[in-house]
């Protein structure tokens, strides 16, 4: 069996170390302001499981690099609008590395919640709770506030 040279935490590291990490605060008042359009990284499933968070736009991980290449069939005109975008996932990992993918093919301005969270029941259709977590341990939550 062989190993890898470079563990997915590690990644994860590197590419929070090169973009712009914001609070669920932070991101929050950039979609009410309309400064921003937040990016919803996660699986369908999850999705189906947790419910959205209102205002987000929904752009699967694995088709994401795709979706922003303007030269590729898949592209999306969203990604071509010029507006800043905020990335989020279930625990900021898959956001931190897709926000690093897309900034190195040149898509700005970009950004991703640090240690963003949808987890089981700290997401609900009507109540629209969304919480940051630790990805390790799931302390220190916050609390998005909720969009009427």
């Amino acid at each position: 069996m062989s190993r890898v040279k470079k563990g997915v935490r590690e990644l994860v590291a590197e590419a929070e170390a090169v973009v712009e990490s914001l609070s669920i605060d932070e991101a929050e008042c950039l979609r009410d302001a309309g400064s921003a359009l937040l990016v919803d990284l996660r699986d369908v499933r999850e999705l189906a499981r947790e419910g959205k968070v209102p205002g987000a736009f929904h752009a699967p991980r694995g088709m994401l690099e795709f979706w922003v290449d303007p030269e590729s069939p898949y592209a999306r005109d969203v990604f071509q609008s010029g507006k800043r975008f905020v990335f989020f996932c279930a625990a900021g990992w898959r956001s931190a590395l897709a926000t690093h993918a897309v900034q190195q093919m040149g898509l700005a301005p970009v950004a991703h919640v640090a240690g963003a969270c949808v987890g089981d029941g700290d997401f609900h259709h009507d109540d629209t709770v969304f919480v940051t977590h630790d990805a390790v341990n799931c302390e220190s939550r916050q609390v998005f506030k909720k969009v009427l």
